[in-house]
């Protein structure tokens, strides 16, 4: 048999490649391991709990109903109002508007086959997460890169001279996955009005909606009585709740979009994991006290992780930061980036991601996904980058930083 090249050609996941030289450290060091964007910590005791009173129901094992629980939807639907601070004047989020599914990763891969055709377009700003990316070329439709400037926010009018007869849709992710910038609303709201001019969808991914470093709202999309002609927002209770591997997220659109949606939701997962659902309904309900105190607590990290980078360690600058990460910028000219993760692993026992995994080209770029370090290895990186510039730098030639 032959496989297709749509896969062939695509390389595998920069985890899975990151995590592959953990079998060959040979240091005592106790790894730092800044590799995965999901919580370390275990979920919230009344989660746990329902999730094991779930497992042994009659109907713990059966099938959810396709269109998701009615009680994690009423429940979602209530959360959404509160967060984006919706009043009754304003348009409001209904059940039938919400579709759960089994991680936002789903959603992202359902939503972008049911509007769009192999040929077509998606304009996806850089650096992007390398899912999506990867799962629009193997659904054989082009990402066409939406370039950013130094603080990596980006500009609806730099998109509208990439929309072309094959564009079906621009896509946003904030707070970003690997920057960690949060958009500003109102560049939200500008994007949203060039797609609704353009009779496009906008599809924003706020997987890191709730780790964001205000209470405002998002944005104000919503409020917008014209808002399902145009946004479908995607969402994560993996990280909010800390259930990644239960994998259940949720997409927001009209109800004509998730009814199309749902179709393909059938055809892969039937539903979201019945007991994955369970989980948030209790999440929502009554962990609201837990899920702000981890909230304040990555918040503080990031603190800790600002300032430890403050003076660029070892040459490594931090460009951006945010949510789970830090954009940083390796200093070794003459070293590709895949050569430098491999040495920080092997020689400094520090695990990151490649930059390479989230842009078209190599311009020295690290994600480190700062959160699930506690202060004193946050500190302890600092030394172990500074350590490594020493090191590598003996073997390279500094470059100069610069922007995507």
């Amino acid at each position: 048999m032959k496989l297709t090249n749509r896969t062939r050609q695509l390389t595998a996941s920069p985890i899975a490649e990151a995590h592959a030289w953990l079998s060959h450290r040979t240091g005592n060091r106790p790894l730092l391991d800044l590799s995965q964007a999901a919580p370390a910590y275990p979920t919230a005791a009344p989660i746990a709990a329902r999730i094991a009173e779930v497992a042994h129901e009659d109907s713990g094992g059966y099938y959810a109903p396709p269109p998701g629980l009615p009680t994690l939807n009423e429940a979602f639907a209530a959360e959404l109002a509160a967060g984006y601070q919706l009043t009754e004047a304003d348009s409001s989020i209904d059940t039938d508007q919400i579709l759960p599914t089994a991680g936002c990763n789903q959603a992202f891969c359902v939503v972008t086959s049911a509007i769009t055709e192999p040929g077509d377009e998606v304009i996806v700003p850089v650096p992007y997460y390398f899912n999506h990316d990867m799962w629009l070329k193997l659904d054989g439709v082009r990402p066409v890169y939406l370039e950013t400037s130094d603080d990596l926010v980006p500009d609806a009018a730099k998109a509208r001279a990439l929309i072309t007869d094959r564009t079906r849709a621009i896509l946003l992710v904030t707070p970003g996955n690997p920057t960690g910038v949060t958009i500003p609303p109102a560049v939200i709201h500008e994007f949203f009005d060039l797609a609704k001019e353009h009779d496009l969808a906008l599809i924003v991914d706020e997987t890191y909606r709730n780790f964001r470093e205000t209470d405002d709202p998002p944005h104000g999309l919503f409020e917008r009585p014209d808002w399902t002609t145009t946004l479908i927002s995607l969402h994560s209770f993996s990280k909010d709740l800390a259930i990644p591997g239960y994998r259940v997220g949720a997409a927001v659109a009209g109800a004509d979009v998730v009814y199309e949606i749902m179709k393909l939701l059938d055809c892969v997962q039937i539903s979201a994991p019945r007991i994955s659902q369970e989980a948030v309904v209790a999440g929502l309900k009554e962990g609201l006290v837990w899920r702000r105190e981890q909230s304040d607590r990555i918040l503080s990290n990031l603190g800790v992780f600002r300032s430890v980078m403050a003076d660029s360690p070892g040459g490594f600058e931090l460009a951006t930061s945010g949510a789970f990460f830090g954009w940083v910028r390796h200093p070794f000219a003459d070293l590709e980036t895949a050569e430098v993760v491999k040495r920080l692993v092997l020689d400094f026992d520090v695990l990151v991601i490649p930059g390479t995994a989230f842009t078209p080209t190599d311009e020295r770029w690290l994600r480190l996904s700062y959160a699930n370090l506690d202060p004193d290895q946050l500190v302890e990186l600092g030394s172990r980058l500074e350590e490594a510039g020493r090191a590598l730098g003996a073997n390279s030639t500094l470059g100069d930083s610069g922007a995507i």
